[in-house]
């Protein structure tokens, strides 16, 4: 059980550290190494890589952000082979959108709370 928790951390840690290295090293803007990010779980899951991950790492792979794009490719390939064309569209939406709804309704809740500047 422990080495579960030093590997999640350890996998979960890189990504982080990858994204940190996109900012400071490469200078890309957050909005381009999120971008980046996603395509990059999106692409790891296309190819079935992604998968392997999250059962090595758990947590340390689900949590990051690189789990999205996973998702997203994960949930269209699923509704394509049911649903044909249609279902890679369908698929996306019913795999991510209770994620992408509750961003929504935290985000909100933190803006009534703390709120922001901008």
């Amino acid at each position: 059980m422990l080495a579960m928790f030093f590997w999640a951390f350890v996998i979960g840690g890189l990504i982080c550290v990858i994204g940190q290295l996109l900012f400071d090293v490469a200078k890309l803007t957050p909005g381009h190494t999120l971008s980046l990010l996603v395509v990059a779980g999106a692409v790891l899951d296309g190819f079935g890589l992604y998968e392997p991950l999250v059962d090595f790492a758990g947590a340390g792979a689900t949590i990051p952000i690189t789990s999205f794009g996973s998702s997203l490719v994960h949930g269209a390939l699923q509704d394509a082979e049911a649903h044909g064309i249609i279902g890679v569209l369908t698929g996306m939406f019913q795999v991510t959108s209770s994620g992408i709804s509750a961003a929504i309704v935290f985000g909100f809740i933190g803006a009534l709370i703390f709120k922001p500047k901008g």
